[in-house]
C-alpha cells in the first residue's frame, strides 16, 4: 500500500431492495484529486459517504491506511481513522450558535484535546488561507454561503487530514459564489491535498483534476485523466451525459 491511500474493493450498497451501489472497485493515491461526476441519483453522494462510514457499505472493502474500514466493528478505532478524512458537505453544517473561530476550534479541542491557545492559532491560520480572517467573530448566519463554505473548508481542515471529501461543496450556493468556493479548493489541491470531490462543476473538474470518474446507475463507467473522459469517453452513457452537460 505505498501509494494507495484508499483502495475500493467490489463495494454495493443497498438501501432495502434498491441498490444504490453495484459493484465498485477503485483507488485514490497519495495528493490525488478525484473529480466524481455523473447524472443526479447514479450513487455518487453514497459514494461518498461509504468512504468514510457515514453510510454502512453492504458488501465489499474499503481499505484505507491499511486498514478495512468495512471490517471495523470498534467505534473508537473508526473514530480515529475517520478523522483522517475530511468532510464537507452541500449544506455547510456549521453551528448557528458559535462564531466563525468556535466552529473551527470546536472539533481539534474535543476530540484531539488541543489547547484552546493552539487551537485558536491554527483556527486563524486555516481562516487567513480561505480569505476569512477577518469573519472570525461573525456568526455563520452573518455570512454569504460561499464564506459559510470557506469556513466549512477551514473547519475540516483543522483536523489535519489525510485525505478531503467534498459532497457536492458548490451546489447550494448562487452562481457568484461557486467560483470562490472553487479557488480555495483549486489551492488545496495545488498544496498536495489528496482530495476527492462529487461535483457538476465541468470546468474545475477538467482542470483540477488528476483522474474522472464518471458514475452511473450505480457503477464506474469511466476512470481517467480530464483528457481522456471528456474529449474521449467510451461508454455510450458518458457520451450521452457529456453531449449534455458541456
Amino acid at each position: 500500500m505505498a501509494n494507495e491511500m484508499i483502495e475500493i474493493e467490489h463495494l454495493k450498497k443497498n438501501f432495502g431492495h434498491n441498490e444504490v451501489l453495484k459493484d465498485i472497485s477503485a483507488e485514490v493515491k497519495k495528493g490525488q484529486v478525484i473529480c466524481i461526476i455523473g447524472p443526479s441519483g447514479s450513487g455518487k453522494s453514497t459514494f461518498l459517504r461509504c468512504l468514510n462510514m457515514l453510510e454502512t457499505p453492504t458488501s465489499g472493502k474499503i481499505v484505507f491506511d491499511g486498514t478495512d474500514l468495512a471490517s471495523l466493528k470498534d467505534g473508537k478505532e473508526l473514530d480515529q481513522l475517520r478523522e483522517k478524512m475530511g468532510m464537507v458537505f452541500q449544506n455547510f453544517n456549521l453551528f448557528p450558535n458559535m462564531n466563525v473561530l468556535e466552529n473551527i476550534k470546536l472539533a481539534p479541542m474535543k476530540v484531539k484535546g488541543v489547547s484552546d491557545a493552539d487551537a485558536e492559532k491554527r483556527a486563524l491560520e486555516l481562516l487567513d488561507q480561505v480569505g476569512l480572517k477577518d469573519h472570525a467573530k461573525q456568526f455563520p448566519t452573518s455570512l454569504s454561503g460561499g464564506q459559510q463554505q470557506r469556513v466549512a473548508i477551514a473547519r475540516a481542515l483543522a483536523m489535519d487530514p489525510e485525505v478531503m471529501l467534498f459532497d457536492e461543496p458548490t451546489s447550494a450556493l448562487d452562481p457568484e459564489m461557486v467560483g470562490e468556493v472553487l479557488k480555495t479548493m483549486q489551492k488545496l489541491a495545488d498544496s498536495g491535498m489528496t482530495m476527492v470531490v462529487v461535483t457538476h462543476e465541468m470546468g474545475f473538474a477538467r482542470e483540477v483534476a488528476d483522474e474522472i470518474w464518471f458514475m452511473a446507475d450505480g457503477y464506474l463507467k469511466e476512470q481517467g485523466t480530464p483528457d481522456e473522459v471528456f474529449d474521449h469517453p467510451t461508454s455510450e452513457r458518458a457520451k450521452d451525459f457529456l453531449s449534455k452537460v458541456l
